[in-house]
């Protein structure tokens, strides 16, 4: 048996965050258990990798895939998300947006004290390496953010495409305005992603009250008279457990917490009775109310303008892998999803509702489908699904 004062489940966004912030105090013990590897391979340190990263299952994508929709004439749709440390930071298309402040507002209006824009912005700010400065952004935080490098003329010309349609532009997405079309900031530093891993797990693996463990697929939260006292993890073919002195953290995401839970015997009673599982914590709502963006895809064809096909098709691609690999130089550095918009669907809405990304390629289904010819990509997401 491991013994540890915290033991975290899942290396994500939060696990990352939570590894780093806990082990500051030198202390505690903290153990993250990660079911996928470390992400360390090129493919998830270049940009222009993205499509690659999520549009299969494999060691750095889960690859899920929904329920039918009954909405949706009964079709699965493609649900990729980040296994490795990162979790899906480490495959996103690495936009950085924090979210409309009324959204926080409304959040503690409806109970959840500390959650209001005024709440939490210090800490977006703390979290913050960003490019602008000001009273907004921090600049001493762990995640670099920075502007495109992109130099092509698509983006320049979406935006002047939505000032014609009678839009407003906005130079900065998470600044006093967000609505308008403009540019995105972006997760990425020195041409290079920067996941939650690298933000927070990097600087700080020499701490030697850290232990990380990778490819640890986490089986069964242990509980004890009503708390949870440890895990059982499993590294190749030997289970391991894996005791929590003072908490278990769990940062799974949204599809294995609740999932671990159910298997633990935690949730809906009624439900793991369905399904064979002894009840140790009868828990109305786990496994319930997940809420995503659809995403609307809208694409056409270019004349004269070059996109993400011609520039990388056939041996190109390698080129660009072998100079990224060799210099950190050219469209490796691009992720091609650069400008986009927030918009209201109708007047008299308070803040936007609708969200686009503007993705310099002719593809569908998150890259599943790629492009064949030259063109552009728009993605409509409806940002508050209720």
């Amino acid at each position: 048996m491991e013994a540890y004062d915290y033991v975290i489940v899942g290396g994500g966004s939060a696990g990352c965050a939570l590894a780093a912030r806990l082990s500051e105090d030198p202390a505690v013990s903290v153990a993250l258990l990660e079911a996928g590897g470390r992400n360390d391979k090129l493919l998830v340190r270049m940009p222009a990798a993205v499509g690659d990263l999520i549009k299969a299952k494999g060691p750095h994508n889960w690859g899920f895939w929904t329920e039918p929709e009954p909405h949706l004439d009964g079709r699965k749709l493609w649900w990729p998300r980040g296994r490795g440390l990162g979790g899906s930071s480490a495959i996103n298309g690495m936009i950085y947006a924090r979210g409309n402040p009324q959204d926080y507002d409304e959040w503690a209006q409806r109970g959840l004290p500390g959650w209001s824009w005024d709440s939490v912005l210090p800490y977006f700010r703390k979290l913050e390496r960003h490019h602008r400065g000001g009273d907004l952004h921090g600049s001493e935080g762990p995640v670099h953010v920075s502007a495109g490098e992109s130099d092509s003329p698509f983006n320049d010309a979406l935006i002047a495409a939505g000032e014609q349609a009678g839009y407003p532009t906005t130079d900065d997405f998470n600044g006093e305005r967000q609505e308008g079309f403009g540019r995105y900031d972006l997760t990425v530093s020195n041409g290079r992603r920067w996941s939650a891993a690298e933000a927070y797990l990097s600087p700080i693996r020499g701490r030697a009250n850290l232990t990380i463990v990778t490819d640890a697929r986490t089986t069964r939260i242990r509980v004890d008279q009503g708390r949870a006292t440890g895990v059982d993890f499993v590294v190749g073919r030997d289970t391991r457990h894996a005791a929590a002195a003072r908490e278990v953290l769990l940062c799974a995401g949204a599809v294995q917490s609740p999932h671990l839970l159910h298997v633990s015997g935690i949730g809906p009673a009624d439900r793991l009775r369905e399904a064979g599982v002894a009840v140790v914590h009868d828990l109305p709502g786990v496994g319930e109310n997940l809420q995503d963006h659809l995403d609307v895809l809208m694409r056409w064809r270019t004349r004269g303008l070059k996109t993400a096909f011609s520039q990388t098709r056939g041996l190109r691609q390698l080129a660009i892998g072998i100079q990224y690999m060799l210099t950190g130089k050219g469209l490796g550095r691009q992720q091609f999803l650069e400008s986009g918009a927030f918009l209201s669907s109708r007047e008299g809405l308070s803040r936007p509702d609708i969200q686009i990304h503007a993705v310099m390629a002719l593809m569908a289904d998150h890259a599943k489908v790629k492009a064949t010819e030259d063109g552009f990509s728009l993605h409509l997401c409806q940002l508050r699904p209720e």
